[in-house]
């Protein structure tokens, strides 16, 4: 069995996706703490695993620009702790 087809707006919306966790995972990696880097590393993990079954493009959109507010406030985290990003 093959997987369906993925147009190109749905094909588009997933990169965009996966460019998104891949910045996370960087930025992460700049956490000096190692608890907390396994802490976000896991609910990264878990955040993006519970969303994966959403298909409609609208709620795809707002779970990105949610995801990117996160990572916006994880930088600027990292920048006020003196860490640089």
């Amino acid at each position: 069995m093959s997987k369906p087809t993925l147009s190109l707006r749905q094909f588009m919306l997933r990169q965009e996706v996966l460019k998104l966790y891949r910045e996370i995972f960087r930025t992460i990696r700049k956490v000096p703490d190692a608890s907390s880097r396994t802490e976000l590393k896991e609910w990264t993990r878990s955040d993006f695993r519970n969303n994966i079954h959403h298909t409609e493009e609208i709620t795809i959109k707002m779970l990105l620009n949610h995801g990117k507010r996160s990572l916006s406030e994880l930088r600027t985290s990292l920048e006020l702790s003196g860490t640089k990003t």
